[in-house]
């Protein structure tokens, strides 16, 4: 069955493109997804069904969106494992391991972590996107909270949308960050290249926020915690660029050039070289149970090549001293 989610514009999206309102409304549907969503008159403005995705908001309005079934009916259940952190009659946590993706898109029709669920969950089946509710990227390990029930999705997306959950992710970047900071820059598609994301003028893009804070530094990468405010595809990654500190093994955006680093051991030099997915953890997470109104907090170990990489770069930190 399909499912209906309100919401209301905030002074924060007013003037803004229905879609892209939307938008920051749902992490876990792309805009252009939504903008089909309104084209197919699944979108109304109070009341009225609104066709067009490029139509401006206004404060106080509502917006009602209609998730059609058929976003489910693309996953079939898979007996794939879980590594279950949590679970109760509505919520799920997950820690998501590297390399397993998230949901089917392109190039990926099934393997992934919402196959998985509709296979151990099965009454996530009548849940849009099966109850997820938020997104890790392929090489993102970390936690994750997924609905299984319609009540718990519906409070947890509005809560998402509110920022009203805490969402803290441990990341090794390039370079020595001597203090933490945020980051507040539009992300949008890369206009150069489709599959990546970018920086943008504010206005053109999706608002992002990312808080930032120097937990350890090596000689030539930095230890950071990160909490983010908004959820946007690769945001982190994206944003940790934008001020040349990329993320270690993140061929993407710049953070898998290998750097000879004078007196390193063989031992940090091959694993450094050998580090072939993003340095970026979701190690901690915080929400209102959506239906018992208690405070939850989860917490995720590190990876142990995550682990491993910091020990060697702490042991090369204390025999080659000073940083350069």
């Amino acid at each position: 069955m399909s499912e209906k989610i309100q919401y209301t514009v905030n002074d924060e999206l007013h003037g803004k493109r229905l879609d892209a309102a939307l938008a920051v409304f749902n992490d876990a549907i792309s805009r252009s997804t939504l903008g089909q969503y309104v084209k197919d008159g699944l979108v109304s403005v109070d009341g009225t069904v609104i066709s067009k995705p490029s139509i401006k908001v206004s404060s106080g309005q509502v917006l009602e969106l209609t998730i059609p079934e058929s976003e489910d009916l693309d996953a079939k259940p898979q007996d794939l494992p879980l590594d279950v952190v949590y679970e109760d009659e509505d919520v799920l946590v997950i820690n998501k391991p590297i390399g397993f993706v998230v949901h089917p898109g392109a190039g990926v029709k099934d393997g992934t972590v919402m196959n998985a669920v509709l296979f151990h969950y099965p009454q996530t089946s009548v849940l849009p996107r099966a109850g997820i509710v938020h997104r890790l990227d392929k090489d993102t390990s970390g936690l994750m909270v997924i609905a299984l029930s319609k009540y718990a999705q519906i409070k947890l997306v509005r809560a998402i949308s509110k920022h009203d959950v805490v969402r803290e992710y441990e990341a090794i970047c390039e370079g020595l960050i001597t203090s933490g900071g945020t980051i507040e820059a539009d992300i949008s598609r890369d206009p150069y290249n489709r599959t990546r994301m970018a920086v943008v003028c504010d206005g053109l893009g999706r608002e992002a926020i990312t808080h930032y804070r120097v937990m350890e530094q090596f000689r030539e990468h930095t230890l950071v915690k990160l909490r983010l405010e908004t959820g946007r595809t690769h945001q982190i990654r994206v944003h940790m660029a934008s001020i040349d500190h990329p993320l270690l093994g993140d061929g993407t955006y710049g953070g898998k050039r290998l750097k000879l680093m004078k007196g390193a051991s063989e031992e940090l030099s091959q694993a450094l070289r050998e580090y072939r997915h993003q340095a970026l953890h979701a190690a901690h997470i915080e929400f209102i149970h959506p239906i018992k109104g208690e405070e939850m907090s989860f917490d995720a170990p590190l990876p142990a090549d995550f682990v491993r990489l910091i020990e060697l770069l702490r042991e090369d930190e204390k025999v080659n001293g000073e940083k350069y």
